[in-house]
Order: C-alpha cells, then sequence, then structure tokens
C-alpha cells in the first residue's frame, strides 16, 4: 500500500474532525438549505457523510453484494436529527480504527467487487472510495456553507480543518 494502515486510520480520522469543524459553521436555521431540488439538502448530506464511510468498509471488507448493509445504515442515518448526525460523524474516529485495525497488509491487497463491477484491492478501494468520497463531501459542504453566507471561512477551513488566523 502507498499509505500504511495507521496512515490510512489517521486520514480517515482527519477527514472526520475537518468534517466537524465545518459542520459547527452550520446555522441551524439553514440545515434544510438544497442548492437545487434535487440535491441533498445540509442536513441530508451531513446523514449521508454519518453512514457512507464506514459503510462501504463494510462492503469492502466483506466482500458483499448485500444491499441490506446500506439500506439498514441508510435508514438508521435518515433518522438522526442534527445533533445525533454529528455524534454518528464523532463517533467515527473510532470506527475507522476498529473497522481498519485488524487488517493485515495482505487484507487491503485482496481483490474485491467495486461498485462498478470492475475489480480492484480492498486498500484501493477505501482509498478511492471512501477516503477521496470524504475529501469530496466535505467540500460540497463547504460550498454549501459558502452559498448561505459564510464569506469568511477559506482555505484553512476546508483543508486543514481551522479558521484562518486574524490578519
Amino acid at each position: 500500500m502507498v499509505l500504511t494502515k495507521s496512515e490510512l486510520i489517521a486520514s480517515l480520522q482527519n477527514e472526520v474532525r475537518i468534517l466537524l469543524h465545518l459542520a459547527s459553521k452550520i446555522d441551524r436555521a439553514q440545515l434544510d438549505y438544497r442548492p437545487t431540488p434535487k440535491q441533498r439538502s445540509t442536513l441530508e448530506l451531513l446523514r449521508y457523510l454519518s453512514m457512507m464511510g464506514p459503510t462501504i468498509i463494510e462492503y469492502a471488507k466483506t466482500n458483499s453484494q448485500d444491499m441490506a448493509i446500506w439500506t439498514t445504515a441508510e435508514k438508521a442515518a435518515n433518522a438522526r436529527d442534527f445533533d445525533q448526525t454529528l455524534a454518528a460523524i464523532a463517533a467515527q474516529k473510532e470506527t475507522y480504527a476498529s473497522l481498519l485495525g485488524g487488517m493485515s497488509d495482505a487484507d487491503f491487497r485482496v481483490e474485491v467487487n467495486n461498485f462498478d463491477g470492475s475489480k480492484i484491492s480492498r486498500g484501493s478501494m477505501i482509498v478511492g472510495v471512501v477516503l477521496c468520497g470524504c475529501a469530496a463531501y466535505r467540500t460540497q459542504l463547504f460550498l454549501y456553507l459558502k452559498a448561505c453566507g459564510r464569506e469568511e471561512l477559506g482555505t484553512m477551513n476546508l483543508w486543514a480543518g481551522i479558521d484562518a488566523p486574524a490578519a
């Protein structure tokens, strides 16, 4: 693997940290904001993020095609309010360590079914779909925040998960 297991876990945990930082900037009055009628609302996006990563890792670990894994996680996520959603996201720090901690290098190299039907190594799937997906979806949340008037947010918020130093 290009990343060590501990680096992968740390990277996913950092995604959680940055996402929670961005979520702390949400005005609760704008949880229903959606850029267009068919896009997720802010709350729906967060609910999705509260289950996406761990659920995809479960698929990758089991190489399952059982959609019940997804629909069960999605149903639980959709039942959460804002605070419960943030708590579920915060819990992912430990969830990622638990899901990945016991895996060996050989486990990451096992070929599994990708969502498009192709074969891919388990490690590549976790990095390409989960880790990259986390970065993409947090960018979407950042753009929602900007569209809702949070003009003070910038690069430091999006990529470092911190407020920029005062000028």
